[in-house]
Formats: structure tokens, sequence, C-alpha cells
């Protein structure tokens, strides 16, 4: 062999390597979710911890693509509205990624301010895509984690909720806070 060829035989060994050694594997139903800390966007901190003991709604959305689940969205605000997800056992939260817009961060935050309002959530902002590579989210898109107060994931949706689905979610929810 010559020393050229196995010197690029060596360099593609160390890429895959380097390559593989920082991806985490993805996050599905029955795992115990990895902890997080973002800031809201008065700079205050948050991490699962900051809702411990609750059921826990993470909606990981690209600000591209806010809008895509809030038929979800809205159909967990209900159950809320209606006391069947109640403040001391629930909590939704948005987080924003950041790294997957084009969006310059001003208006991130303002967009993420008229959703926590509408939703009366807390919105965090991932700016370099850090959740996203830790629990393997999709990019472009929208994702939907649903945690139980063991931060096992019960449900994970990547991409659009399926209306057929949504009923059956919300009904998971409100079972989960007595368990």
């Amino acid at each position: 062999m010559s020393r050229k060829l196995i010197m690029v035989l060596c360099l593609i060994g160390v890429v895959l390597f380097w390559s593989s050694a920082g991806s985490a594997e993805e996050l599905m139903a029955g795992m115990k979710a990895s902890d997080w800390s973002f800031r809201d966007s008065e700079g205050k901190a948050f991490s699962m911890a900051s809702w411990n003991g609750k059921v826990l709604l993470v909606n990981y959305v690209d600000p591209d693509e806010s809008d895509l689940n809030d038929h979800f969205t809205d159909a967990m605000k209900k159950a809320k509205d209606q006391g069947l997800l109640k403040e001391e056992t629930y909590k939704g939260i948005g987080i924003a990624d950041c790294k997957a817009t084009w969006k310059p961060d001003a208006l991130i935050r303002t967009i993420a301010g008229k959703k926590a309002k509408k939703f009366n959530t807390v919105i965090l902002f991932d700016y370099d895509a850090t959740l996203r590579n830790a629990w393997g989210l999709e990019v472009d898109t929208a994702n939907a984690i649903l945690l139980d107060k063991n931060r096992i994931v019960r449900m994970i949706v990547r991409g659009k909720v399926p209306q057929s689905e949504v009923a059956s979610i919300v009904q998971m929810a409100i079972d989960m806070q007595n368990e």
C-alpha cells in the first residue's frame, strides 16, 4: 500500500470516529430524557428541574414552523382551561431552536413572546441546537415530547402531531398526572 493511501484511510477513520463520537442516541418513548438548561427572553434560566413533580410537555420548535402544531397545543390548552390538566401537576413549555432558522434572535423573541402569552407559558431559547443534538430531534420542524414526572418519555412526535392522535395524547397527559 502506498503511503498516500494509508494517510487517506487514516484521515477517513479519524473523521468517522469524530463524527460518530458527538452524535447522541435518538430519544424514544420509554427512555429517560437527559436534563438541559436554557434561558427565557429575560435571561432567567430554566431546566427540567424547574418543574419537578409535574408532567412536562416540551414543544421544541424551529421558529420558521412555530404554527405547525398549534392544533395540538390548542387542545392541550383547552384541557388545561377546563381543569383537566392542572397547574400543580402539568406544565407545557416551548423551546425555540434558534440555530434552525435564518430569523434574527430579536424577531424570534417577539414571536415567542406572542406564543408565551397565548398559551400562558414559558418559552426558552436554544441558540446552539444543544437539545436537538442531545435528543436526536428533527431540524426544520416541530417536535413534541411528553415526559412523565420521572422524566421518562411517554410520547414523542417529530414533525406535525397527527390530528388523529391529539385526543389520545391529551388523555395520556391527563392520566399521567395521577401516576
